[in-house]
């Protein structure tokens, strides 16, 4: 156990977050997500996993660690409901508030078409699987910088 890191979050986990760089994506699924032959073509190569935590949990946690980048307007995406592209699920509405936590203000995720979203993903630093079972669980976040101190 370490101070001042959340708990949930495991070593593969952190070492993917530290390596990541301004700019890459990480993509957050639920248990439907195509999420292992998805992160062979990433760029750890390989699947990163939360078992028995929601997406909004695996959310908070990462967003405890990872600034979101605040220099572009898809700095967190979630994936479309299929023929229902405006539709917030529970889940969605739950990342969503995990993201104006850690932002400290509203900030809406783009909507991304569910083929979309997959070919994104492909091209995303890593893909974690959570354990969330609920329908359209899947976010992609967009890593930010962490300023200089003043």
């Amino acid at each position: 156990m370490l101070k001042g890191l959340d708990n949930r979050l495991n070593a593969e986990v952190l070492f993917a977050l530290r390596a990541m760089g301004h700019g890459d994506t990480l993509v957050i699924a639920d248990t439907n997500f195509p999420a292992d032959s998805i992160a062979r073509q990433t760029v750890l190569g390989e699947l990163l996993r939360m078992d028995n935590l929601t997406a909004a949990q695996v959310a908070e946690a990462v967003l405890s660690v990872l600034p979101l980048d605040t220099f572009v307007d898809d700095f967190a995406g979630r994936m479309q409901v299929v023929g229902a592209p405006s539709e917030i699920p529970q889940v969605q509405a739950e990342v969503q508030a995990a993201v104006n936590a850690a932002e400290g203000r509203p900030r809406p995720m783009v909507g991304i078409e569910r083929f979309d979203f997959y070919e994104r993903a492909k091209g995303a630093y890593a893909v974690i699987q959570s354990g969330e079972r609920r329908f359209y669980g899947c976010f992609i976040f967009r890593k930010g910088v962490i300023p200089p101190e003043a």
